[in-house]
């Protein structure tokens, strides 16, 4: 009897811990990062909603049903580029385990539905950080234009 105790104990805990990994991401970007990132959309004209978490957004299209959580599998179609303009990646239609992917895009895809759009000004610390990955340097604003195809 114990041991069926014991056993239920850790299916609980278990599944408690899985849980912890559905919960919405609310890191948030340093007060440098942001006031820069908002001098660069003033200095150019470009007016966009700014989240209390740090990063900036237009939404073109709310899409409509059901908005993804951190815990779907998001299908986009997306151009990402640096704020001179310069495209450094793009799909017309990819799926994606929304917590697998970058803070920005975890906080900023569940504010659209399926058949959404929007376009995402991330800080650094919302996107690839000091590192960057790839052809993106550390420390480096990014912009994005996503289309929310399906979930």
């Amino acid at each position: 009897m114990k041991r069926f105790v014991l056993l239920l104990l850790c299916i609980f805990a278990l599944s408690c811990n899985k849980n912890k990994f559905c919960e919405p991401n609310n890191q948030k970007a340093p007060d440098a990062e942001v006031a820069a990132l908002e001098a660069y959309l003033t200095n150019n004209g470009i007016n966009t909603t700014k989240d209390s978490r740090g990063f900036f957004y237009i939404i073109d299209e709310p899409g409509s049903g059901k908005k993804p959580t951190i815990c779907s599998t998001v299908a986009v179609a997306y151009t990402g580029k640096f704020l001179d303009g310069r495209t450094f990646d793009s799909s017309n239609g990819v799926s994606f385990s929304l917590q697998r992917l970058i803070v920005g895009w975890q906080q900023a895809i569940p504010l659209i539905a399926k058949g959404g759009k929007i376009k995402l000004y991330l800080p650094p610390s919302l996107a690839y950080g000091s590192g960057g990955s790839g052809s993106i340097p550390g420390n480096t604003n990014l912009y994005f234009e996503i289309s929310l195809l399906d979930l």
